[in-house]
């Protein structure tokens, strides 16, 4: 059998094309190439070389149409036992082609030339070609008479058209020949026969059939060369005969052969055009044709020649003739037909032409799979000649069957995907199914691992330990589930003893182990992010998102973005990591030799490293390297060094592996089988470099753990900056972000600003003061007990962070600065003030108490200073401040004191010492309004708590008092308690209860209970919410007033002068009155309101029993003046006094007492006095006053 036959093969007429000489083998393939441009000579080119010696036996010769078509069979071929029964099989033609440099000497080519075509009995022209000969060797050429035919230089097109010539003088020249041989055959008749003529010695029966046949077979010959000759009409008529003849004698092998030359005589006739009644016919011929071979076998079994060939050769002429998409299910019966005749061959070699064909056919219909199962049964035949030679066809052979079962090379495929697919970036983000499948195939996955070892025994005995390698890396990668660990073993032996025959930094497109895919692509931590930058704008960071590690932000939202990736900004020299996962899920240890980033965009230098991977087992690595140059990056995958072999991992790959591993369709997830959890996609981001920045690295001096404060503690820390890019930082602004912004009192951005430009390399130390937050009931509660790390705040992101924006230079180009395009960068430090507060002294209840406490009468007595606005100072040089700070003035209030009781609790292992400071103002408004000019701070005693023990702490609140009482403040602890929830408040409302919220700040502001600790850490305590919730039901005691106050008096000269200095003595007095001495008294009131009040005065002195002494049956006290019914008009914040005097009868110690009942009390009055009922009176009662009578000189 012959390959790549066809219907019309029967036409096609053979030159052997042979090299001459010492010719090399790039030039001869390029002139045979050259040659096989004029396969095909119209018969109307050749009328200049045709000579017609005597009549033409080819009577209907088509002149105009005709065509004489060559094949050109390169090297020669051996003659063939067939050539009787198909003149189109034998060498017609012999051409010569040698290089003229190469062999100089003519006569030597012209010897080989001719002992060359010797072996060609049956050729009719020979030809010899040189090309490129020089001056000498054309004189030469030009002597010698005969076949030599001289090509001197020129290019191309001129020798392609000097071929043409020559050519067409050979197809003359053949048409001349099969003239000549048609014509003597005609007259003296032929004498053909075949193999199958020749088997056994013909009995005389036998020979009277063969001389019978001899004319059928004669007029089929003569057939055969009007075909060869371009003459269909001819052919068929001889054809005819023959078919006639040989079916009288019963020649039904030579039936079939004419059979078979008339098919291609009607084809020839209709110049290539077909039609249902065409094919119909070639059918029905071709089907006699097969049927007629069939019987020549059958009529001699015993034959040790088989015509068996030419029945599957028909078979296959006809299937490649009707070979398309709409005949698919007749040409599927007949290539199936000629398979189950492969059995019967008995050469080898045609069962391996009959194959070739079968595939080359299923593959013309898209039959893939088909196809490859007929390719691997062509590349067991040569496997089964185990020479080299052999191995190397049978690779071939694999390496296209590889495609149809998807085991085929990624060298073999990138050309095709990247033509069909066109540019794309190395990972698209999606994953399609029909990828997926196209892949991974499960359920072919024996017949996958076969193929593939036949690949790696092919390659193995061709001496290709590349492609051995390849083979045995995809065996081993894609099929690990299904090898025993001495499989696997093996391979890694195969795969390392290829190696050793490779050179060093060999490279393969296809990747044996680990399996690597991407875990993670590491965002700029905090202390890199970078920040666009807006040249137009000041805070030029305002408005961008930085690079962090989140795909959308608030920021992006507007912004028009084709693609859905993430984006990433790196920076030149700066280094970067990228975190990848491999996976070893085979049953031996792994030694990966390097493996770093692959970057084909060049602008990256990689980092390699080294890993050894236990059996069974995943590990997670960083991959590092640092960009070289602006521009984008794309980062495919990893370059890995392996099994001696470089192979390039793409992370892709490994993706479509595990979606398909999700679907069913791969045998194994390699990473599940390691051990390894599940993740996420992730997907490569759109890379770009910029220009070097500076870098800003930040440290806490004294180290970087975390700041333990207590509640309340104020601490100074220091923070280092240091530039450690390259570029100086020539912008810079610190700013507060998260949580607790209120615990940094102060940031020194001065210290900062002063120390732009920060060149590289230089550092700067910036001072902050922190404050300690409250702790939360919720963190209390998870922080619950003494061993709970001492009350330790534990909760994530309460701590504040500081955030500092810092650019480097903004570039030189006034056109960027203008439009902001190619503006480098500027950057954003996070540093998250890791503060850990601890629970310090806690806060039990807190509770209102009040007391009275009665004056001294007496002569030392501090001075009070009335200034005209109508406010009351105090001036005492010799009173402590512990003194003044708990004397109460009676003309600033009530005499009755309200403390504010604090009840601490110390559940730390340290003690506490506390203590409360009270800032006193000098002066104060009418309108209640303090000033801070001047205010003197009056500190208690401190108080110790000890570990796991409480205490009490008193905050004297009547430094407090409003001097005036007004109208006014009633409406704003009205409005303060809340009115209607329905009703909006008008403006004045709103401002009232504004300034009301305003002193009770001010008022709170002014009370500090500070602490310290054993371990000299000092803070404060925050009272303000305690403070707040229990002055919010007595506001109005507290800080308002009474209408009216009293003082007593001494008047010691009898003439009624006294010092106008004289007021009330404190608690430390110890002047006495005299007994039995009439002693002269002034009691003064004062109206602490803006109207005039109309009052009832009455006086009155009680014992130390309470009981009154100066009425009744028992009086001890006599008095001199008015005691009771005193009325007195008292004008607006003004004061009246009234005389009299006593005698103590009895020494001891007593006390003075003044009241009023107010006449006509407005509402004000009223509101103060918490009276509801209008015609109720209004009393007002002043404090005890002490007075101590000591008994007569």
């Amino acid at each position: 059998m012959e390959p790549d036959v066809s219907i019309e093969s029967m036409c096609t007429i053979r030159i052997a094309v042979i090299p001459i000489g010492q010719i090399p083998r790039s030039l001869f393939r390029d002139y045979t190439s050259l040659l096989t441009l004029h396969s095909k000579i119209d018969l109307s080119s050749i009328s200049s070389f045709y000579t017609e010696h005597q009549k033409s036996p080819f009577t209907h010769q088509p002149w105009d149409s005709g065509s004489l078509r060559f094949k050109f069979i390169v090297g020669g071929s051996p003659p063939s036992p067939w050539e009787d029964f198909q003149s189109n099989r034998k060498i017609l033609a012999v051409i010569g082609i040698f290089h003229c440099p190469s062999s100089p000497d003519i006569d030597l080519v012209t010897d080989q030339f001719a002992c060359a075509c010797r072996v060609y009995s049956s050729a009719l022209a020979q030809r010899c070609f040189g090309f490129s000969p020089g001056d000498e060797q054309l004189e030469d050429g030009n002597k010698k008479e005969g076949n030599l035919i001289l090509f001197p230089p020129a290019d191309q097109q001129t020798l392609e058209m000097h071929l043409y010539t020559m050519m067409q003088d050979i197809a003359a020249s053949l048409l001349m020949e099969f003239e000549k041989w048609v014509l003597k055959a005609e007259s003296a008749g032929t004498i053909v026969k075949t193999p199958l003529d020749s088997q056994a010695t013909l009995s005389s029966e036998e020979v009277i059939k063969a001389k019978k046949r001899r004319l059928g077979r004669a007029q089929k010959t003569i057939g055969d060369y009007c075909l060869l000759a371009g003459s269909p009409v001819d052919a068929n008529a001889h054809y005819s005969t023959a078919i006639e003849l040989a079916r009288l004698t019963g020649d039904y092998f030579w039936y079939a052969g004419a059979l078979e030359g008339s098919v291609c005589a009607l084809l020839m006739d209709q110049m290539d055009r077909r039609d249902p009644v065409l094919e119909d016919e070639v059918k029905y011929r071709y089907n006699s044709v097969i049927l007629h071979y069939r019987k020549s076998f059958i009529q001699d079994n015993a034959q040790r020649v088989s015509p068996l060939s030419f029945e599957l050769e028909a078979t296959l002429k006809l299937a490649r003739f009707l070979c398309r998409k709409e005949l698919a299910r007749e040409v599927v019966d007949l290539l199936t037909n000629a398979a189950d005749g492969a059995k019967s061959l008995i050469d080898a070699s045609d069962r391996l032409v009959l194959f070739v064909e079968i595939a080359r056919l299923y593959a013309c219909l898209g039959y893939e799979r088909k196809a490859a199962f007929f390719s691997r049964q062509v590349a067991q035949l040569y496997l089964q000649q185990e020479n080299r030679l052999a191995a190397i066809s049978a690779m071939q052979v694999l390496a296209l069957t590889a495609k149809a079962y998807r085991v085929q090379s990624k060298a073999s495929v990138s050309t095709h995907s990247s033509r069909e697919n066109g540019p794309s970036h190395p990972d698209t983000g999606k994953m399609h199914h029909h990828s997926v499948v196209s892949l991974f195939e499960s359920h072919w996955s024996t017949l996958q691992m076969v193929v593939l070892r036949e690949i790696l025994l092919s390659a193995v005995r061709s001496g290709d330990p590349l492609a051995a390698w390849s083979a045995a890396a995809r065996l081993l990668r894609n099929y690990y589930p299904l090898i025993t660990p001495a499989g696997q073993s093996g391979l890694v032996s195969a795969l390392a003893s290829s190696a050793a025959r490779l050179p060093l930094g060999t490279r393969c497109a296809d990747p044996a182990l680990p399996f690597i895919r991407l875990h993670l692509f590491p965002i700029h931590p905090s202390q890199m992010d970078i920040v666009k930058r807006n040249p137009a704008r000041e805070d030029w960071w305002a408005g961008s998102a930085p690079s962090g590690p989140f795909i959308y932000t608030p920021f992006s939202k507007g912004e028009t973005n084709s693609s859905n990736k993430q984006e990433l900004v790196w920076v030149v020299g700066e280094p970067v990591q990228v975190l990848v996962e491999l996976a070893n899920p085979c049953g031996f240890e792994l030694r990966v030799d390097s493996i770093y980033l692959s970057v084909p965009t060049g602008n990256f230098d990689a980092f390699p490293i080294s890993v050894t991977l236990p059996p069974i087992s995943s590990k997670v690595i960083s991959l590092s390297g640092i960009p070289t140059s602006v521009g984008p990056i794309t980062v495919p995958g990893c370059i890995v060094h392996c099994f001696g072999v470089i192979t390039e991992h793409l992370f892709r790959d490994v993706d479509n592996l595990l979606l398909g591993a999700a679907q069913g369709l791969v045998l194994s997830d390699p990473f599940r089988s390691c051990g390894s959890p599940t993740l996420r996609n992730v997907a490569v981001p759109n890379i770009s470099v910029v220009h070097p920045l500076p870098l800003l690295v930040s440290h806490l001096v004294g180290g970087d753990a975390a700041v333990i404060l207590y509640e309340g503690e104020i601490r100074d820390v220091w923070i280092s900056l240091a530039n450690a890019g390259t570029v100086p930082v020539e912008q810079a602004h610190i700013s507060l972000s998260g949580k607790n912004q209120d615990a940094v009192i102060s940031v020194a951005y001065e210290t900062l600003k002063s120390a732009l430009p920060l060149k590289p390399g230089a550092a700067v130390t910036l001072p902050l003061t922190l404050r300690a937050w409250q702790l939360s009931a919720a963190d209390l509660e998870t922080t619950a007990g003494r061993h709970a790390s001492m009350g330790r705040q534990s909760k994530d992101g309460s701590s504040p962070v500081l955030l500092i924006h810092y650019a480097g230079p903004m570039g030189n180009s006034a056109e960027t600065a203008g439009n902001g395009s190619g503006i480098p960068p500027g950057r954003r430090l996070v540093l998250p003030l890791n503060i850990c507060v601890l629970q310090g002294l806690s806060f039990v209840k807190a509770r209102m108490l009040s007391m009275e406490i009665p004056s001294h009468v007496g002569e030392n007595i501090p001075k009070q200073s009335c200034p005209e606005n109508g406010t009351t100072g105090v001036i005492s040089s010799t009173e402590s401040k512990i003194d003044q700070l708990v004397k109460i003035d009676p003309y600033r209030g009530s005499w009755g004191l309200r403390f504010l009781e604090l009840e601490l609790s110390n559940p730390t292992d340290v003690v506490f010492e506390t203590c409360v400071s009270v800032q006193l103002e000098n002066s104060s408004n009418e309108d209640g309004s303090f000033s801070d000019q001047d205010a003197a701070e009056y500190v208690y005693p401190k108080t110790a708590i000890d570990r796991d023990s409480s205490a009490r702490v008193l905050i004297p609140l009547e430094h407090f008092k409003l001097p005036v009482l007004d109208g006014s403040f009633f409406m704003k602890n009205s409005l303060a308690d809340g009115a209607a929830g329905g009703r909006s408040s008008s403006f004045s409302e709103k401002r009232a209860k504004a300034e009301l919220n305003a002193c009770i700040k001010n008022m709170i502001s002014r009370i500090k209970v500070r602490w310290e600790s054993g371990r000299n850490n000092s803070g404060e305590l925050n009272i303000r919410d305690t403070m707040q919730a229990a002055l919010q039901a007595s506001i109005m005691d507290v800080l308002l007033p009474d209408p009216l106050t009293f003082g007593f008096r001494l008047a010691r000269n009898s003439s009624g002068i006294v010092e106008e200095s004289a007021r009330v003595e404190s608690f430390s007095s110890k002047d006495s009155v005299l007994a039995h001495h009439m002693t002269p008294f002034e009691v003064l009131v004062r109206n602490n309101t803006k109207e005039t009040i109309k009052m009832n005065l009455s006086i009155t002195s009680r014992d130390v029993a309470g009981e009154n002494c100066v009425e009744g049956a028992k009086a001890t006290v006599l008095w001199s003046g008015v005691l009771s019914g005193i009325s007195m008009e008292v004008p607006p914040l003004q004061e009246i006094k009234h005389s009299f005097s006593l005698y103590f009868l009895v020494p001891g110690e007593y006390t003075l007492v003044a009241a009023a009942m107010i006449y006509d009390a407005n509402d004000i009055l009223r509101a103060r006095a918490k009276s509801d009922l209008p015609e109720e009176p209004i009393v007002c009662r002043g404090p005890p006053f002490h007075v101590h009578v000591s008994g007569a000189a």
